[in-house]
Formats: structure tokens, C-alpha cells, sequence
């Protein structure tokens, strides 16, 4: 189980310098071992996946490089983070997300600005990578339950996580050097429920086998 704990954690760290091939990967041969340790049910990952695939795609062709947007889905809600040449935009780009399948809410975090460059996309990453290391280190919960999305410096944590996970989370982000902000977008479980879903068996873990037709 601790080998299986580290290659989860070496590859969740690598992943933000692979953003642009994260649905690949994500699905691929890492998929599997990242949902075993993961909160969520194997199939709201695989609907997180997909939503953040759908949204980049619609995105994509409805505002073109007009915009530079992150999507990132956890438990199917969805935070946006990146920069919009204006309001109007920004509420558009909202509910084309807010329209994609199995979207249960949208967190919008994008800000009105020029897009932003190569060299402060590098920084947010660097820092990610700093604040996952950090998180590891530290050992107060498991790294995995807290995914860290950086934006011009400011850290965004979701999960499915306890108060005290949150709280502890949240510090670590906020003292890694770099770091300008901290925004929570947390979903809270008591203590016994976060118990529950990590002492889950490993099958249930693992998507279901689609049925024949």
C-alpha cells in the first residue's frame, strides 16, 4: 500500500506540469491508482474527467484565445480560474460550463485582464508542485485528498476534506513562499464519513465494468 501511496503522490505531483495532456494521462494508466486513494466514487472521477474535457472543448471553440481558462472539476463542481477580456465574457463563459452534463455547480474565478504569460504559468506551476511537496512532508493528511490549483499566485484547494484537514491544508498553502492568496473551495465531511470513504475496498474504488448489450 505505500508503494502504491507514492507513485499516487509522485504522479499527482507531475501532473501539473502535464496540464495540457491531463485528460490523457488521467485516464490512462495512472487512472486507476489515483481513484483507489481518491474520496470520490470512481464514477464522479470519471464525470470529473469528462467535464473538465467537455468544458475545455466548448471553451475552446466558443471564445477561442480570447480568454486563457483552467478548468478544474472536483465532485462535479467546477472552479475556473485564468483571466477574461471583460465581464460579459466571464458570465457567458459560467454558463456555457453551467450547461455541460453532470455540472452541479460553478465556482468562477476567472479575472478580467490581459492573458497572462508563459513565464507566470511556469511560476503557478512551480508553486503547485511546492505546495503538494509541502503537503507530503508535512504528513497531518493524506496529499491526495487536497488538489491544489495555482492562479498568479493565488493557491485554490478542493477536496473532500474534514475541518481540521481544511485548516491544516490551508496554512501549509498559505506559508509556501510564492504564495500570494489562499481560497478554500473545500466540500466538508465529518470525521466518520472521511473514515468511511478511505477505508472503502479497493473494488469499490475501480469503475464498474460496462454491461453488454
Amino acid at each position: 500500500m505505500k508503494k502504491l501511496l507514492l507513485a499516487t503522490t509522485l504522479l499527482a505531483l507531475a501532473l501539473p506540469a502535464l496540464q495540457g495532456c491531463v485528460p490523457a494521462v488521467a485516464t490512462g494508466v495512472g487512472a486507476g491508482a489515483l481513484m483507489i486513494v481518491d474520496r470520490r466514487t470512481a464514477e464522479t472521477y470519471l464525470a470529473d474527467e469528462a467535464i473538465e474535457i467537455r468544458s475545455f472543448n466548448r471553451i475552446n471553440e466558443k471564445f477561442g484565445d480570447k480568454v486563457h481558462i483552467n478548468v478544474t472539476s472536483y465532485n462535479l463542481k467546477v472552479l475556473l480560474t485564468g483571466e477574461v477580456p471583460d465581464e460579459g465574457i466571464k458570465a457567458e463563459l459560467e454558463k456555457a460550463v453551467a450547461g455541460i452534463a453532470n455540472v452541479k455547480g460553478v465556482v468562477n474565478e476567472a479575472q478580467v485582464g490581459a492573458v497572462s504569460g508563459f513565464q507566470a504559468r511556469s511560476n503557478d506551476t512551480y508553486i503547485t508542485s511546492k505546495v503538494k511537496a509541502r503537503f507530503i512532508d508535512a504528513n497531518k493528511f493524506q496529499a491526495n485528498h487536497v488538489k491544489v490549483v495555482t492562479e498568479a499566485g493565488t493557491v485554490f484547494l478542493l477536496g473532500l476534506v474534514t475541518r481540521k484537514e481544511a485548516d491544516e491544508a490551508a496554512e501549509i498553502a498559505r506559508t509556501t513562499a510564492g504564495v500570494k492568496k489562499v481560497v478554500r473551495v473545500f466540500e466538508y465531511v465529518e470525521i466518520r464519513e472521511a473514515q468511511r470513504l478511505d477505508n472503502r475496498p479497493a473494488e469499490e474504488a475501480k469503475p464498474k465494468p460496462a454491461e453488454p448489450k
